[in-house]
């Protein structure tokens, strides 16, 4: 199979990770958001304002003037907490800037997948290219959610050489205990930070769940898509052969 064949299904697996992703993001990952805006909303109390009812009357000669707190008769109306700064609202945030992040980064980490993909198939040992992009995949997965890009291209690497040099079971074992080597570190070189205050610590640990099935939707439909996919290329290249 040719890297366009890869690539061009793996931004087809991208997409349908992606709406995945967003129907996770919107149906568990939304709520949290709210709840959190809430809290930080009611932290910081706005000054009293008058009553809905209060009204009172300036006699200028004939003229009576009445003002009225409640009164939108001209429309002017005012919404506290539904809109962000440059107009944006929290409803278009919550659907279509949800879905265009979302769908967006879906293709987009379809795309690399399946180029890396096809830079290892066949290079894995006995991996067909549905292994060897299963694993690619699952690999994909960690080091998006644990690694930064750095690492993961260094591990990536390492795993070439030592496969070059001493096998694909060597190299993979040993790129990998180097991969928990350096996430490890990196783990302990952080500094302990607690700026929880008294923001409700259930609400994070929502938004922590709800992060962690996101990204779960994501991987693991772009891999069951990507792989499928590539599985309907390779048997029917096989029949015809």
């Amino acid at each position: 199979m040719s890297a366009r064949t890869f690539l061009v299904r793996g931004l087809l697996a991208g997409l349908i990770g992606g709406i995945a992703a967003l129907g996770v993001a919107f149906t568990v990952g939304e709520p949290p958001i709210d709840t959190a805006i809430g809290c930080e909303e009611a932290a910081v109390e706005p000054p009293a304002e008058p009553a809905a009812d209060e009204a009172h009357t300036h006699a200028e000669g004939d003229a009576v003037h009445t003002h009225a707190a409640a009164d939108t008769e001209e429309g002017h109306t005012h919404s506290h907490g539904n809109e962000e700064e440059g107009g944006i609202t929290r409803t278009t945030q919550k659907t279509w800037g949800l879905a265009t992040v979302t769908i967006a980064i879906g293709v987009a980490l379809g795309g690399i997948t399946a180029l890396i993909a096809a830079a290892v198939a066949g290079r894995l040992g006995r991996l067909t290219v549905v292994g060897s992009t299963a694993l690619v995949t699952a690999l994909g997965s960690v080091a998006y959610a644990l690694m930064s890009i750095v690492a993961m291209v260094a591990t990536v690497f390492l795993d070439r050489w030592l496969v070059a040099a001493r096998g694909a079971w060597t190299g993979v074992v040993v790129a990998g205990v180097a991969y928990v080597i350096v996430v490890t570190v990196a783990a302990l070189a952080m500094p302990t930070v607690n700026e929880l205050g008294d923001f409700p610590a259930y609400v994070l640990w929502e938004f922590w769940i709800s992060s962690v099935l996101t990204l779960a939707a994501l991987w693991g439909t772009l891999g069951v898509a990507l792989t499928w996919l590539l599985e309907r290329v390779d048997t029917t290249a096989n029949a015809v052969a």
